[in-house]
């Protein structure tokens, strides 16, 4: 017999489900490569993605043959890199597989892919029985059931696994699992859910506890990192340089101009501080662009002044730079931050 908060929820679902392009398919390629821009993007922006991805990459095949380059170029703008260079990474495991994984395990294996997404692609493309805990999971059932435990910790991460497993009707994981993720994302909200509408109220232990704005419980996490960047543009002669980030960092393999990272807001930028050999430097030109410019990532801000360099005849700069035709620049991947810089120099 099933349990009054699935029935209630399924029913919810049936009636209030999003249609969206990747539940019309059983296919695992499209729905992982949802699942994947998913991961810290709203559906609208995602969506958007996801067409563009799969009319240039209809098959996994075409994903795996593609370089990384061009990718990035067709991730740019989403944020979090790894993501696409770990869906690459991924593409080429299944390639060499021979197919996409049939089971969880096999599933969980490919790179970038965490229990909820192994969970997803299972329940959505082969109807096999592992609820699926994203955020909207993570609220709904701490709302309704009133727990208390952090859910950023390995405890609960064990506790709303174990609960979402014993509600999961095997026979519906995918109805489940989905349904779950649209009451979360359009009645059970972050913020002002939609009590007067929902119907698990009567027995929602948040509603009555008077608690819908204390849970979900977050543990306190340490204060996010500064980070001081100054960017530096350089025009010469109708190009511009620009070099790829290393391993290690943010924005892993994306390209950018110029850069001087700093521990604090110096003061402005003058041409004989710049770290490079200018050739006729009383002709060249800098030009403070935009200050102050606030940029924030998941575990650290950045705050970002954008300079233009215009000098007559290129300068000597350190290894990995290259020079492009400034007309050429979109043709490359770049972070977010430098992509504003580029408008503000155009």
């Amino acid at each position: 017999m099933s349990n009054p908060f699935t029935t209630a929820l399924l029913q919810w679902y049936e009636n209030h489900g999003r249609d969206l392009p990747w539940r019309h398919t059983t296919d695992p390629y499209p729905i992982w490569l949802s699942e994947v821009i998913l991961q810290q993007t709203r559906i609208a922006q995602g969506t958007a993605y996801w067409e563009r991805f799969m009319k240039q990459f209809p098959t996994v095949e075409s994903l795996a043959a593609a370089s990384e380059d061009e990718v990035l170029r067709l991730w740019q703008g989403l944020g979090y890199y790894s993501r696409a260079r770990n869906l690459h990474a991924a593409a080429k495991q299944i390639v060499a597989m021979g197919s996409f994984p049939k089971n969880h395990e096999e599933i969980r294996r490919l790179k970038g892919v965490g229990d909820y997404t192994a969970a997803a692609i299972a329940s959505f493309a082969f109807g096999l029985p592992h609820a699926a805990i994203d955020g909207n999971a993570y609220r709904v059932l701490a709302r309704y059931f009133g727990i208390e435990t952090p859910i950023n910790t390995t405890i609960a991460k064990k506790e709303f696994a174990a609960l979402a497993q014993q509600l999961l009707p095997n026979d519906r994981a995918a109805d489940f699992n989905q349904a779950m993720m649209d009451f979360g994302a359009t009645l059970c909200t972050p913020t002002s859910p939609q009590c007067s509408e929902c119907p698990l109220a009567e027995g929602c232990d948040a509603l009555h506890t008077h608690r819908t704005q204390v849970l979900p419980i977050k543990q306190k996490t340490v204060k996010m990192a500064t980070r001081h960047f100054t960017f530096i543009y350089i025009r010469c002669q109708g190009e511009t340089a620009i070099m790829r980030r290393p391993a290690g960092d943010i924005w892993q393999g994306l390209w950018q101009p110029l850069l001087i990272e700093s521990t604090s807001d110096d003061k402005p930028m003058r041409i004989e501080d710049l770290p490079l050999d200018l050739n006729d430097a009383n002709k060249a030109k800098l030009t403070l662009v935009a200050t102050g410019v606030k940029h924030v990532l998941t575990h650290r801000i950045i705050m970002a002044d954008f300079y233009l360099l215009e000098a007559p005849a290129k300068p000597s700069l350190p290894d990995g730079y290259l020079w492009i035709p400034e007309d050429q620049i979109d043709r490359y991947a770049l972070p977010r931050l430098v992509e504003r810089l580029v408008e503000a120099v155009k």
